[in-house]
Formats: structure tokens, sequence, C-alpha cells
């Protein structure tokens, strides 16, 4: 790989940040406080990190102007240093970029639209009526269903599933293993046999959608499936039929939520969160990390549930008092009209 260089005034400027020191030092590189070396750049984001910033051995040094007092090297300035790193990262990514074309290997059906300017990978199958737009990079093994639509510059990671009528807007990101358009958990029940249910719907991702490795997506089962602009999803999340996910949202991994639940925009959930079904979320809802979700929640904030690790012994006891809080309420109340008479 050619090595990539930049001239620290040309990064200053790129970002928008100030720069205190030598402009024509050269950076190769990105690394963290502790693992640069000369010739590297780094960031301070968290302030638990500032204790490392005597010692780097970075050229230079991204973070906000408050911290910028202990500093021992080249600087720049910006009020959200991590968000300078984030843009920067790309400088230095050593992704192969894919080339145009349609690999020999691949099997794209006679009445798909592909662009010139799209790559389809080794193995690819591309079905009926599929309009693949420019620049879009479709990955080794991944199978694009019928009347599939995919927006320009989106990137789909080898082994990714779109099933049938699936809406992908422009440069969303679906990384490996992930599967959008899956049919939904949907049976009817009679006399203790399960009937299935045909989904009907379809999975629109809207743009600037990223979807993460083994991430699942069902379709709806009648009504469609929305995932907003912007939304970022983790690996290892489901979510089911008729979902509707606000703009520009996060979830962690292994989150899943239930079948025709509403999430508002700019929600954040932690990992292992679940949201029941048939359920409404404000905007700007921030679950914690393993919360479960059962009621509409209508005002925005940060909500918890569950215990945090303790030791068994102690754990154990917890568990036994819970399950008398009910009894211990009742009791309570008892003393309180006693009290009150």
């Amino acid at each position: 790989m050619t090595e990539r260089s930049f001239r620290l005034e040309e990064i200053a400027a790129a970002l928008g940040a100030e720069l205190r020191g030598d402009p024509d030092v050269h950076v190769t590189g990105l690394a963290t406080l502790q693992a640069a070396k000369p010739g590297e750049i780094s960031f301070l984001a968290n302030p638990s990190y500032a204790k490392y910033l005597a010692d780097t051995q970075a050229s230079a040094v991204i973070m906000s102007p408050a911290s910028a007092g202990n500093a021992t090297t080249n600087v720049l300035l910006l009020d959200n240093p991590y968000l300078g790193y984030a843009r920067l990262s790309h400088w230095f990514d050593p992704e192969p970029v894919s080339e145009a074309g349609i690999h020999p290997s691949a099997v794209v059906d006679a009445s798909a639209r592909v662009a010139g300017s799209a790559s389809i990978g080794p193995n690819a199958v591309i079905e009926a009526d599929v309009e693949i737009g420019e620049k879009v990079v479709v990955g080794a093994g991944s199978v694009i269903g019928a009347r599939t639509r995919v927006g320009a510059g989106t990137v789909i990671r080898p082994r990714v599933t779109l099933a049938h009528d699936v809406v992908v807007g422009q440069r969303c990101h679906i990384l490996s293993g992930a599967v959008v358009g899956s049919d939904g958990f949907g049976f009817a029940n009679e006399k203790g046999v399960w009937q299935r249910i045909a989904q009907l719907g379809r999975v629109v991702l809207g743009d600037d959608v990223e979807v993460g490795a083994n991430t699942t997506i069902d379709r709806g089962a009648l009504d469609d499936t929305i995932i907003g602009d912007g939304v970022k999803l983790d690996n290892l999340i489901q979510i089911a039929h008729n979902v509707q996910i606000g703009d520009h949202s996060a979830m962690a991994a292994m989150v899943g939520i239930a079948g025709s639940t509403r999430i508002g925009r700019h929600c954040v959930f932690g990992g292992a969160s679940g949201v029941a079904g048939h359920l409404e979320i404000a905007d700007q809802v921030h679950l914690t990390g393993m919360t479960l979700v059962t009621g509409d929640i209508r005002e925005p904030g940060v909500y918890s549930s569950g215990t945090s690790a303790d030791t068994n012994r102690k754990w154990r006891k917890n568990a036994v008092r819970f399950r008398q809080l009910d009894d211990l309420a009742r009791r309570i109340k008892e003393l309180e009209k006693k009290l009150e008479g």
C-alpha cells in the first residue's frame, strides 16, 4: 500500500481546525495517544485519556481548546475533536477501492439496470428488474432480490442479502451477513397449529443508513418497515416487521425491536436493549444498556431498567426481596391508613 502523507496545514484547513504548531509537519498515519509514533496524528476526545498527553510521541494531536494547555506537541483545535478524528480516519483507510464493472462470475438478470460506475463483485446475484445506482458497490456473494432499488454511492459488503422489493437510499453502508427484507414473524394459530402469514410489505432504508454485520430487518406484513435517514444500526440487531425508526437514531449491538413499534428521531439505544411491539417511542429517547421497554415512552430523556452485576450471594438475596415488594407495598399502605386514622 502506498504511504499517504499530508501536511499539517492541509489537515487543519480540511477540518476547519486552528493549528498551533509547525504547518509543514508531515502526517502519515493515525493512532492513539499511547501508540502514536513520530509522523502520526492522534486525538483527545475523552478527558480520561488526558494522562497520556504528556508522553505521547504523536506529531500532532486533535483536541479541544479547553484541553490544549497540557499539550507538548503540535495541536489542531476543534470543539468536537472526535468528529475531527472521524473525518480524518477516511484519509488513511486502507480498504481497497472497488473498480467499476461486473465480475465475470456474477449473475445479473438481463432486465436489471446497473449503472456503468457500479461495481458488482464475484458470485454476486442481481435478480430481475433490480436497479443499481451510480458508484454502488455490491460485494462478493451478495444477493439483490427482484425489483430492489439501490441508491447511488451505497456500499453493500460481501454476503449481504437484500430480499425482493427492498428500497435502499443513497450512501448507505450494509455490512456482511446483514439480511434486509426477510419475512417477518407472522403466524395465525388454529387449534394449536401455526399457519404462516405472507409478508406483503417492503423494507425502505433512507439515505446514509448504516446496517451492521448480521443485523436483520424484516419486511412489513402489510405496511412497510421504514428506517429513516441517517439511522445507524450496529451488528446483531433484530428489527421486526412494520417497525419505523426516525431519522438519525442509533442502536448498539443486540438491540431487539418487536413488530409495529414506532421509534422517534435522534434516539439512542444501548446494547441489548429490547422494545416490545406496538409501542410509541418519542424523539430523543436514550435507553441505557439492557433496558427493557414494555410501554409507550412519550417524553424525551434517559431511561433504564435491569440491575447491575453483583456477587451471586448479594444478587440472590436481592432477587428474593424483589419478589416481596408487592407484599411490602400493601403493608405500607395499610400502615399509612392506620396512621391517618
